[in-house]
Parts: structure tokens; C-alpha cells; sequence
């Protein structure tokens, strides 16, 4: 448990060294992304370390992304009020006062910073002491979604700060400081945005851990907005300052253009550009990493593994899709599982036979190959021990019948008792069905004779029978009907006193490859009980003398630690 919990928080610790930027935040791995699992696995200790990590990551880059914003922003309103020449200086009436915007923006930041862990303090305590078996409340949920509006009103909060301590701090002409405040105004409209974005990102693990087990119903920041934050930051807001700026400049507010470049326009420019692009790729991966994230868990679902699931962390319908698609693997698990028990029960074949007809009562006749095998004295056997372990020794007698009816391509039509029918071509035609169950007869006797402590008898039949759904159309099995499965029974009855434990009729040694057939030697003739006419019996070469099997004291024990099961087995030498 240590070395996974120090594994995670190496995969995270690294990735946000590698990192800094939005996604480095809280943010985890390529491979963490995979949902709460990891995140999980850390122990409080581990993820308050990562919670103060991207406290302190996170306020540093907003602080330095929001003075940095205001910087420029202030730059611009000079370049503005000098003539758009390129330098800082202007009129007397205009000073640049730069100490004071420093002062302003310092303190906003502070305000925005500590409102912004003021709200996230509630969220990140859960986050350090959420267990994996407590999922998250409603309110809880919605608290974690709101959490990027929430600290977009603590950046809006920081710059009308700014904007007041510099209207303090600064003795200039009211247009001046107008046009700073109509500035400042825009850069809070930019900044937020960014923020915004950079919360989303930045609280995804919250997020993660707050959604999982749930369904999105509603959206609260849809991909509309987000496009919206886009054209905001990248065109609107300089766009606007142009504007205003060319209006003051036609209303005698701001000084015209003094040289042939006017650069104030020329920084409005750039800013747009490095604006827009950072806007872009905050954009881009809010809507990138979710839908990487369910392309590569419908990949892993196309090649068979439903056991992959996308974290929920999304706020937009995109999160909704995570949800729904969640969901969706949830249904498809649930059916693989049911087809699953579905073909234990019945057989894989006669499952996708049913599935193929839709249930309906579908037959025919055709020529198979039928093994009946039944153990001699289970009534005797059973009659004195414990339930259990008669179950767990029929369970293993069952079980080396299945292996050795699927390796040559049979089908266990059913369990009857202490009883097995095998059927061979059908549901699933085989080349040679004769062949198959002969051979599947042979190896089945050698097996059964080394591994069983009971006695028992087979018996191979083939021939034409009606293979198909027999009942109702409410409730009806597959099964086989005909001749073969009779005289396979009345075979298995004799095996049990004969020459050998394992008896062929000889229209299903004729039936089979002759090499298949040198393997059988004919050891009598029998009316059977039931017919009316002589049935030429066969039984393997191999097993002409019949072996003595194990005595019941030697195996039974083993026997049924192998079959039953092993914290059962425990439990009950506890007792």
C-alpha cells in the first residue's frame, strides 16, 4: 500500500515540476487521469501535502498572471496619453505614477488571493479527508462545480480594490484616472476569463472526487461560455479598448497620434494576440483532455475491456457525456455479466443460438454424437456425509467432464444428478462429431479412473435426433431427442458391470475416422433394454480391463479442499 501511495505521488509530484501552468496545479499524470482511483490511494497526509503544493503553485500563478495584466494594461493607457509614441513619458497633467499602480495591484492581488482561499478552504479540507467508501452529498457536488465562478468573483473583487487604492493613492486629472479605471475594467474582464479557465483545470482532482459514482444532470459551464471566454479575451476586449481610445481621442480627451506608428495601438494588438492565445490553450485542453480521455476508454472498450471508466470532472456537457458514458459501459458490463452466467448456464452455443433467433422455440434434425456418463452408488455415497462435500465432489466430477467435452469440441447439454449429457454437433456442427466424442470417451475414462475415488459408467451413441428449444414460450431449454441419447443411457447402465467403464455403439465407432476407430475393440452384443434389436458394443483398448479406483480415504480429502472453497475450507477448521 506505501509503495503505491509513493508511486502515485512521485507520477503527480513529477508531473507538476514538468509543469507550470494551469494543468500543473492539483492537476494529475496522463496516467492519473484514469479517475479517483489514484487519488484515492493516497493517504490525508499525502494529498494535504498536494493541497498546499497547488495552493501555493496556483496563487503564485494567478498573483503573477494578474500583475502581469496590469501592467500591460497600465502601459497602454501611457502609450495612449503620450501620443502613442514609444516611451512612458507624458504631460504634466498625466503622470505615470507607476509606484502607485504597483501598490494598487499588490494589494488587489492579496484581496483576490486570500478571498479565493477563503472559499476554497471548505473544499480542500473535504478533499484531504474524503474516504473512498463516502461519496460526495449533492451540496457538496455543487459547491465543487461552482468553484471556478466562485473564485472569478474573488479576482473581480481584487481588481475594484486595485482600481479604488489607486484613485487614492494618485493626484491626477479625473480623465486620467477614467480611463485608468476603464482600463483596469477591461483587464478584470481578461482576467477573469483566465481565471476561470485556469480554476476549471486546477480543480479537476476536487472535481474528480466529488462526481464519481454520480450523474450529471444539469450543465453549469457549458462549452458555449467557454467559447464565449474566448471571443471576450481575444477580440472583445481589445476591440473595445480601441474604440474607447479613438473616442477620446475624437472628443479631446486623449492626445492624437504623434508619430507615424501609433504604438498604443500596436501593444493592443500583441496584447490580443498573447491574450487570445492563452485563452486558446486553456480552452483547448478543457475540451480536449475530456474527450481524449473517453476516446481512449471507447478504444479500450472496442477491444473487449469494460472495466475502464472516465473520470467525471467536467462542468459542461461534456461532463455530462462522462457521466453518460459511464453509464453506458455500467449497462454494457451489466449485459456481458448476464450473457456471461447466461452461457454457464445453458452453453455458449445454445446462448448464441438463442440470442441469433430472439428466443424463438428453433430445431432441427441432424446427426450427432452423445457421451452419457453417470457414477455408480452416489445414493450410497451421499447417504452419510455432509451435503457439502457430496456437492464439492460431484462438482469436480463435472468439472473433468466439462474440460474433456470442450476440448474436442462438445457441448454439455446438462447436469442431471449425478448425471452428464455431452452432445457433439449440435448446437455447433462439427466435421466429425463421431470422431470428437470418441476421442472426448477415451480420455474422460483415463481421467476419471486417476482422479475420482467413485465408480461410474459412459456410454457413446450416434445417430439423427431433433436438436433444438423444447417447452414453452415462456420457459423451454435446449436439449437433443432422439434414439442416440437412449442408447447412450443404456450403454453408461452397462459400462457400470462390464468389460470396461467406457461403452460405444458400434454406429458411432463406424461413424468416426478410422484412426479413431482402431482405438475401440468390439466386447459384446446386447439387446438393451428398451429396443428390440441387437446393439454390438465397443470400448477402448485402453481401458479393456477396468482400473481400480482410489480408495475413498487416500482422496477424499484432497478432493474436496480442491473443490470446495478455500476461505470456507478455513473458516471451518476454525470452528
Amino acid at each position: 500500500m506505501i509503495r503505491r501511495q509513493r508511486a502515485a505521488a512521485h507520477r503527480i509530484a513529477d508531473w507538476i515540476d514538468e509543469n507550470a501552468t494551469a494543468s500543473a496545479v492539483m492537476g494529475l499524470s496522463a496516467e492519473g487521469r484514469r479517475g479517483d482511483a489514484e487519488i484515492l490511494e493516497l493517504d490525508a497526509a499525502t494529498r494535504r501535502m498536494f493541497a498546499r503544493r497547488g495552493v501555493v503553485i496556483g496563487g503564485l500563478i494567478v498573483a503573477g498572471a494578474k500583475i502581469l495584466i496590469g501592467i500591460e494594461t497600465f502601459v497602454a493607457v501611457l502609450l495612449a496619453f503620450n501620443g502613442g509614441r514609444l516611451d512612458l513619458s507624458t504631460d504634466a497633467d498625466y503622470p505615470p505614477l507607476m509606484g502607485e499602480v504597483l501598490v494598487a495591484l499588490v494589494l488587489g492581488t492579496l484581496v483576490s488571493v486570500i478571498a479565493s482561499f477563503i472559499l476554497l478552504i471548505p473544499q480542500f479540507r473535504w478533499f484531504i479527508s474524503v474516504e473512498s467508501a463516502e461519496p460526495a452529498d449533492e451540496a457538496r457536488r455543487d459547491q465543487v462545480r461552482a468553484i471556478p465562478r466562485r473564485l472569478v468573483l474573488a479576482d473581480l473583487l481584487g481588481w475594484v480594490v486595485a482600481s479604488g487604492v489607486y484613485a487614492i493613492l494618485a493626484d491626477i486629472a479625473v480623465v486620467f484616472l477614467l480611463a485608468v479605471a476603464g482600463a483596469f475594467g477591461l483587464a478584470a474582464v481578461t482576467s477573469g476569463c483566465l481565471t476561470y479557465l485556469f480554476a476549471e483545470s486546477a480543480a479537476r482532482p476536487l472535481s474528480t472526487l466529488a462526481l464519481r459514482g454520480s450523474s450529471i444532470d444539469g450543465v453549469m459551464h457549458g462549452v458555449r461560455e467557454r467559447m464565449v471566454v474566448v471571443w471576450v479575451v481575444s477580440s472583445a476586449v481589445p476591440m473595445v479598448g480601441l474604440i474607447l481610445m479613438n473616442v477620446g481621442r475624437g472628443l479631446g480627451w486623449v492626445p492624437p497620434v504623434a508619430d507615424r506608428v501609433d504604438w498604443a495601438t500596436v501593444l493592443l494588438a500583441v496584447v490580443a494576440l498573447t491574450s487570445g492565445a492563452r485563452v486558446v490553450g486553456l480552452v483547448n485542453r478543457a475540451i480536449a483532455d475530456p474527450l481524449n480521455d473517453m476516446r481512449e476508454v471507447v478504444e479500450a472498450a472496442r477491444s473487449g475491456d469494460l472495466t475502464r471508466r472516465v473520470a467525471v470532472y467536467d462542468a459542461s456537457e461534456l461532463g455530462v457525456l462522462q457521466a453518460g458514458l459511464n453509464s453506458m459501459l455500467d449497462g454494457l458490463s451489466e449485459r456481458e455479466r448476464m450473457r456471461d452466467i447466461f452461457s454457464r448456464h445453458v452453453g455458449h452455443g445454445v446462448a448464441q443460438l438463442a440470442l441469433e433467433h430472439d428466443g424463438e422455440l428453433v430445431g432441427a434434425n441432424t446427426d450427432v454424437a452423445v457421451i452419457f456418463v453417470d457414477i455408480t452408488g452416489s445414493t450410497a455415497f451421499a447417504a452419510d456425509r455432509d451435503p457439502r462435500e457430496t456437492a464439492a465432489v460431484l462438482n469436480a466430477f463435472f468439472s473433468i467432464v466439462a474440460d474433456a467435452v470442450h476440448r474436442s469440441g462438445g457441448f454439455i447439454n446438462k447436469f442431471e444428478g449425478d448425471a452428464a449429457l455431452a452432445v457433439f454437433g449440435a448446437p455447433a456442427p462439427l466435421d466429425d462429431p463421431a470422431r470428437a466424442a470418441l476421442t472426448a470417451a477415451r480420455e474422460l475414462g483415463v481421467e476419471l479412473s486417476e482422479k475420482l475415488p467413485l465408480e461410474w459408467g459412459m456410454g457413446v451413441s450416434f445417430g439423427r435426433v431433433f436438436a433444438g428449444n423444447i417447452g414453452a414460450r415462456t420457459r423451454y431449454e435446449y436439449t437433443v431427442i432422439g434414439d442416440p441419447v437412449n442408447e447412450s443411457a443404456r450403454l453408461s447402465d452397462l459400462a457400470k458391470l462390464g468389460f470396461s467403464p467406457v461403452y460405444a455403439s458400434r454406429g458411432a465407432v463406424e461413424a468416426a475416422h478410422e484412426d479413431e476407430a482402431a482405438s475401440w475393440k468390439r466386447v459384446d452384443r446386447q439387446v438393451l433394454r428398451g429396443r428390440t434389436h441387437v446393439t454390438e458394443i465397443h470400448a477402448p483398448v485402453d481401458l479393456l480391463s477396468r482400473p481400480e479406483p482410489p480408495s475413498l480415504g487416500s482422496v477424499l480429502a484432497d478432493l474436496v479442499k480442491f473443490a470446495m472453497p478455500h476461505d470456507h475450507i478455513h473458516g471451518k477448521e476454525k470452528k
